[in-house]
Formats: structure tokens, C-alpha cells, sequence
């Protein structure tokens, strides 16, 4: 069985199925822990430059994604700040966060598009896991305009970068 993303904007919300090799518990702590994420976030060439994870209802997770691979032209050195305020968790199923893009000092960034997240972990046969991600946007225009901004590929390669990392565990 192959653990291919599968990417499914309907409307403002945007759906995201991956399944992985690895046990519910695994995943989740994966997603949930900064020593985890610092070691797969971001695409290919980028890397968690810093990483703090407040994991609790109300807790912040606040980070820096940035280009290390000179091959990616003008985006080599660029930084991409990023913020999410944790809301709803049920510990391994689901958590849901308020994702923005910000600064460094964790101010949100105006006129960027922002979203609930609302990710689940189920157990599947044979110690799996299928994540299943559903972002939702303020509108259609707001979704469209992420995912004009490279989005697909970069999340395909995030997913691609957790399931190696699993794989290490």
C-alpha cells in the first residue's frame, strides 16, 4: 500500500489523507512535540530554524521555516514565520489550531490568509496510521491564494519528510 497525500479543496476548506508507517502514538507525538518537528517540517531544502511548542488548549507553537539549499535560487536564506494557537485537543485522536503566518515576535501578519486546522490520527490494521487535515479558510479566495503560493508541493514534500523521519524512530 503506497502512503500517498491526497490534496481536496472543497470550497474554503481544504482536505488532506495521508497514511503512514507508524503507530497513532508515534504520529501524534510527531506533530505535537518541537524536538519532533525540528527534524521534518518545511519542504525539501528547508529547515526548522527555531521551534517552540506551548502544547495545551491556548498554547502557542511558533516557528521559523528557513531555505538552506542554495539550488533554490532566490529562496535560499529566506525565512517563513509561522504561528499556530493550539484550541481543541483529545490526545492521540485529534487537536485543532489556528494556523497564521507571522514574525519573529509572533505577531500575525495582516493580509495573509489563515486557518482552523483540524487534524485526526486514526489507528489503522498493522501498527498505521491515516492523518486527515482540514484546513478552512475565511473563504475560497483565501484558500486559492496559499495554495498560489506553492503550498501543494511543499506540503507534499513535508509529508514525504515525516513519514523518513518516522521511519527512524
Amino acid at each position: 500500500m503506497t502512503n500517498q497525500l491526497t490534496l481536496k479543496p472543497e470550497g474554503s476548506v481544504l482536505i488532506m489523507e495521508r497514511e503512514f508507517d507508524a503507530p497513532r502514538e508515534l504520529v501524534y507525538a510527531a506533530y505535537t512535540q518541537a524536538e519532533h518537528l525540528k527534524h521534518w517540517w518545511g519542504p525539501r531544502g528547508w529547515i526548522l530554524s527555531y521551534c517552540t511548542v506551548d502544547f495545551r488548549p491556548g498554547g502557542i507553537w511558533h516557528y521559523c521555516m528557513k531555505c538552506v539549499d542554495e539550488s533554490q535560487g532566490d529562496f535560499f536564506g529566506f525565512e517563513s514565520w509561522g504561528k499556530g494557537v493550539y484550541k481543541e485537543i483529545a490526545a492521540p485522536e485529534a487537536f485543532t489550531y489556528q494556523d497564521f503566518f507571522s514574525d519573529a515576535e509572533g505577531n500575525e501578519t495582516e493580509g495573509m490568509p489563515s486557518s482552523i486546522v483540524a487534524l485526526s490520527f486514526e489507528p489503522l490494521e498493522g501498527n498505521r496510521t491515516r492523518m486527515v487535515s482540514r484546513a478552512k479558510y475565511e473563504s475560497e479566495d483565501q484558500l486559492n491564494k496559499v495554495l498560489e503560493m506553492g503550498m501543494e508541493p511543499g506540503i507534499a514534500q513535508t509529508m514525504d519528510r515525516l513519514e523518513e523521519y518516522l521511519i527512524t524512530l
